[in-house]
């Protein structure tokens, strides 16, 4: 089984190895020219960003080539998801995918603009991750199937939350308005932990207009140094479980 992913705090990335065998990331994987895959079950785990997934995510959803029996998405999320699911069938359908199965996982939510993190991060208790885990892991393992039906209904909610939320959350130049602060050092953890390689660290920080809006650059700061405008939270975050080394590893 091969389970792609997309991870800027390392959520994505515990819940990939918690279900899959052969892990892939989509970063590394969007790289390469040709992308096929081929195997009796094929993922994705990634965040929702907005209702929607990754914009890197939908686009290497686009450029793979994915052969499989049992295809399965599922998504990280924080507080909510609204029609995720149902846009993740929507994609599945635009690139000829039979989306067999699709879920949700609550955990930390690392948008800063509508989180505290010390909140999020005591949150975790009631959300009993490797409760929901198990569960993943077990429908996943028995090849179960939650198909998504997207109803007239279910499409105007999709379309009505992307223009609400996705259409000026998920902006390429978004980077471009982040705050350095005295603090930055250059030390490059932003720029290897960038799933889009949009982060040149020279005499000064450069911000292109590649940014998947993660959030990677700002938690991963070792000082701190990065922060958004009307940001809810000073504090950051990294899932206990994955280690700063492994974010670098899978993004580089």
């Amino acid at each position: 089984m091969k389970v792609c992913y997309f991870t800027a705090t390392g959520n994505c990335l515990y819940v990939a190895e918690r279900i899959g065998d052969e892990l892939l990331s989509i970063p590394q994987l969007m790289k390469q020219d040709e992308i096929e895959l081929e195997d009796e079950a094929v993922g994705i785990v990634c965040p929702v960003y907005a209702v929607e997934m990754p914009m890197m995510v939908r686009e290497f959803m686009h450029k793979a080539k994915i052969k499989t029996d049992y295809f399965f998405f599922v998504y990280t999320y924080g507080e909510g998801y609204a029609e995720a699911l149902a846009h993740a069938e929507l994609v599945a359908q635009e690139v000829g995918l039979d989306l067999a199965y699709a879920n949700a996982v609550q955990m930390v939510d690392n948008y800063l603009p509508g989180f505290e993190m010390g909140q999020q991060i005591d949150s975790l208790v009631r959300k009993d991750v490797e409760g929901q885990l198990e569960r993943l892991w077990a429908d996943i393992a028995a090849r179960r199937e939650s198909r998504v039906d997207v109803t007239p209904e279910t499409l105007a909610a999709v379309e009505t939350w992307q223009q609400r939320l996705a259409v000026p959350i998920l902006r390429k130049d978004t980077a471009r308005h982040y705050i350095v602060t005295d603090a930055y050092t250059r030390c490059g953890i932003c720029a290897q932990v960038c799933p889009a390689g949009n982060i040149v660290v020279g005499d000064k920080v450069v911000f292109e207009d590649k940014c998947e809006v993660c959030y990677a650059c700002l938690h991963a700061c070792p000082q701190c140094a990065l922060h958004i405008p009307r940001e809810r939270s000073a504090a950051r975050f990294r899932n206990e479980h994955i280690s700063l080394k492994r974010i670098i590893e899978a993004n580089a």
